[in-house]
């Protein structure tokens, strides 16, 4: 099991940090001192109401437990951000979301100062 995110500032933090939107999740990525993994998982009232929000949070946390470590950079916070579809869609369209955020958020920054 891949340890959480419990507290506001760390939301916060990563908020702040670099993101990745897809179809069905927005992945949020925060670098941090140390080699461990921790996710995060929210949904807004703009999902549904409870009952969805906290079938779209069950279906990204399951998610996240799947794809997060094999993708996922080590001494990184992420927070999965659940959208409209997140509890209805594709199971694998979910999943494929999630790894193609995770893959954009792991390439090196492209250094503009090189001519």
């Amino acid at each position: 099991m891949i340890p959480r995110l419990k507290v506001r500032p760390e939301y916060l933090a990563a908020a702040k940090a670099a993101w990745q939107a897809r179809p069905r999740v927005v992945v949020q990525a925060r670098p941090r001192d140390d080699d461990v993994i921790k996710v995060g998982f929210t949904a807004t009232k703009k999902v549904g109401n409870a009952v969805v929000r906290n079938r779209a949070k069950r279906r990204l946390r399951e998610a996240a437990e799947l794809i997060i470590p094999q993708f996922g950079l080590p001494g990184h916070d992420y927070v999965l951000i659940a959208r409209a579809d997140t509890h209805t869609c594709d199971w694998q369209a979910l999943l494929d979301d999630v790894k193609a955020a995770l893959i954009r958020l792991a390439r090196p920054k492209p250094n503009s100062a090189t001519p």
